[in-house]
């Protein structure tokens, strides 16, 4: 999986990122390789984890990681088959490795820095 250093801030007032204002919402935002989930554990803690799934052997079917639609908290890789849990980044099944996780750190209020 490519390294693409980043720095971005996301604000969380727009409506974009307005899943990210209760514990236990997500949001995608841009950058990364395959572009980042981000999930919201609770109140003052963030995750951030690249959807570029490390179960690939770094072939390029053009999908990125999707929550389940039956459990959000587990992230399914469509061409391998692998998943993935969005609260920690850990392996549930069919890889080796579990995601790469990302900084993210909230001023506690609006705004959520994001980088490598």
């Amino acid at each position: 999986m490519p390294n693409i250093p980043f720095d971005i801030t996301i604000n969380l007032s727009l409506p974009s990122y307005s899943d990210l204002n209760g514990a236990g919402g997500w949001a995608y935002v841009a950058g990364g390789s395959r572009g980042i989930i981000v999930y919201r554990k609770s109140y003052d803690e963030f995750v951030a984890f690249d959807r570029q799934s490390p179960a690939d052997g770094g072939a390029d079917c053009g999908t990125a990681l999707t929550p389940n639609a039956d459990n959000f908290l587990q992230l399914d890789d469509a061409c391998s088959g692998a998943k993935f849990s969005l609260y920690d980044g850990s392996i549930i099944s069919g890889s080796d490795f579990g995601l790469r996780q990302y900084q993210a750190m909230w001023d506690g209020s609006n705004l959520l820095r994001i980088y490598n």
